[in-house]
């Protein structure tokens, strides 16, 4: 199991600027992709951002030139840093990572979720 938490959400003018943070933990795991989903009122949770083992990065396209996904894997935690937000940016962002984990010597691949964090831009 691994377990994720998210920190970082609050409520920012329009134009303003915030930085989630997603601290993973639990028993021995490894993880490959990290990534920021998000999830507004009405709406289906859609993929901000991830980026991978090797640093390869991925954003949405409303979100490119705004936002900064980076990990610290000595850490094992993945940012999120959010300038120029706009009110449509409003959703409650969670983390997710591709892991494999190892229990009694047997190593399995999933996807883990964080509980989420809000996210509420002002106009």
């Amino acid at each position: 199991q691994v377990q994720l938490v998210e920190s970082g959400g609050g409520l920012v003018q329009s134009g303003g600027s915030l930085r989630l943070s997603c601290a993973a933990s639990g028993s021995t795991f490894l993880i490959r992709t990290m990534g920021w989903y998000r999830q507004a009122p009405g709406k289906q949770r859609e993929l901000v951002a991830d980026i991978g083992s090797g640093g390869t990065t991925n954003y949405a396209d409303s979100v490119k030139g705004r936002f900064t996904i980076a990990r610290d894997n000595a850490k094992n935690m993945v940012y999120l840093q959010m300038n120029s937000l706009k009110p449509e940016d409003t959703a409650v962002y969670y983390c997710n990572v591709d892991a494999f984990t190892v229990v009694f010597g047997s190593s399995r691949r999933n996807n883990y979720w964080g509980q989420g964090t809000q996210v509420t831009v002002s106009s």
